[in-house]
């Protein structure tokens, strides 16, 4: 009987290591593809599930439509909405299969989409800022009346149009590959498809500086300089409080005067930091006033440290290299490329979250609608308000409002007072912002 040699034997082995070698690496590709399958799909849910539901609650509740603040919302939401919808499932089928299935046409549809979309979503959180600086900062009891409808729509409208001229009618025309088509076509050759099945996407130097300007960098400056004096706006507001807590042992001719500083997150009235002045109040009642003001400016800065911080943990990284990579002959990989885009996706679901779950009164319509319609949750919402009216003039920064309520009005009687003060709570609730 012929015996196998030596050689054989060692062949035979290192074949056999090879194949384990090669299953091995396609179990754990394998097991890659289904755990990133996973987590873009939950994405996906989450932003689809969180924007549709600020939506529903819009339409569905007449409160909610009354203050032209939440018109940005649900327009941001909607914005969002087709992002998860439209933009990320064709970006997570691409990643999770390594290849471009919809020809060279859908592409750049698809490309232009994601451009339009995303930069649409961000001039939105832009205009919600700008809104809230308005309100707050420049003319909060009249707010009402100077952000009309039409501003508003204007305002809308730009959200839409503006970012057209940086997706589709660059991207149809070709303009961002003026300068650079041996290098795309170098890139298509190296993805080892044709136009059909590969999309790449690379962008020459102008289109990269226009394009992260409008969409990122110029609403990155104004939402910092309108969320600055937002805060320091609010900060004058407390001091306000304090002095107000300190003459309030001086003798007044009326009612005693009642400060309050609320937290505008909050649904339980007992959650509200209530600070009471009365003729001739004794010292020990002003020793709370130190650590009320500590604690709305805590609320305050960490509230738009959160706003702000996740907007630029989720954008800047992208729309730095977006910059960048032109100039250093597009040498940053794709699997970095393709991060900073999926964390720029993941701002569309959290969006839903900082401007609208973190506010009460959508709160209440969201536990209305997953409640099947049980009314108890619209009815704690009034209890908020409660019996005794009292005037009212707010600021608000995203998520708390400094409501100085002064009950101290000599020339009036009680019936123009309530009539006053009901008017100046409703202008106060229209000037919050979103949070």
């Amino acid at each position: 009987m012929a015996t196998a040699s030596p050689q054989h034997l060692l062949d035979d082995v290192i074949n056999t290591g090879q194949q384990e070698k090669q299953q091995e690496e396609e179990f754990l590709s394998l097991v890659e593809t289904v755990v990133l399958t996973i987590f873009l799909s939950i994405i996906i849910i989450m932003t689809v599930f969180g924007n549709l539901l600020v939506m529903v609650a819009l339409c569905r509740d007449r409160h909610l439509r009354k203050k032209k603040t939440n018109y940005f919302i649900v327009s941001l939401a909607f914005a969002d909405l087709l992002v998860a919808l439209v933009v990320m499932p064709f970006a997570a089928i691409e990643l999770t299969t390594g290849h471009w299935r919809y020809g060279e046409i859908f592409c750049l549809v698809r490309t232009s989409l994601d451009v339009l979309l995303t930069t649409a979503s961000i001039l939105h959180l832009c205009c919600i800022a700008l809104d809230r600086y308005y309100a707050i900062c420049c003319q909060p009891l009249v707010y009402r009346h100077k952000m009309t409808p039409v501003r508003v729509a204007v305002m809308l409208s730009g959200c839409w149009l503006i970012p057209t001229f940086i997706s589709f009618l660059p991207i149809m025309q070709s303009w961002n590959a003026i300068g650079i088509e041996d290098i795309i076509e170098e890139r298509r050759a190296l993805a080892g498809g044709s136009n059909d099945t590969s999309c790449v996407f690379l962008v020459n130097r102008p289109y990269a500086l226009i394009c992260s300007a409008v969409a990122f960098y110029v609403p990155l400056a104004l939402m910092v300089l309108a969320y600055q004096r937002i805060y320091v706006t609010a900060m004058t507001h407390v001091r306000q409080i304090e002095t107000l807590q300190r003459a309030g042992s001086a003798p007044v001719t009326s009612t005693a005067p009642m400060i309050t500083v609320r937290s505008s997150t909050s649904s339980d009235p007992l959650e509200h930091y209530r600070l009471r002045t009365t003729i001739g109040s004794s010292s020990k009642e002003q020793a709370p006033i130190a650590n009320s003001r500590m604690r709305v400016e805590t609320k305050a800065a960490k509230t738009l440290a959160v706003i702000m911080g996740c907007f630029c943990l989720c954008w800047a990284p992208f729309f730095i290299t977006n910059v960048v990579d032109p100039f250093i002959h597009y040498s940053v990989p794709w699997q970095l490329w393709t991060a900073w885009l999926w964390l720029g996706y993941i701002n569309s679901g959290l969006n839903p979250f900082l401007y609208a779950f973190l506010n009460r009164a959508f709160r209440r319509a969201f536990l209305v609608i997953l409640c099947c319609g049980d009314e108890r949750y619209a009815r704690q919402g009034s209890y908020s308000y409660g019996h005794t009216p009292r005037a009212c003039s707010a600021a608000s920064v995203n998520g708390t409002s400094m409501a100085l309520r002064l009950s101290f009005l000599p020339n009036r009687s009680y019936s123009d007072n309530g009539r006053m003060m009901l008017a100046n709570e409703q202008e106060s609730q229209d000037s919050l912002g979103p949070l």
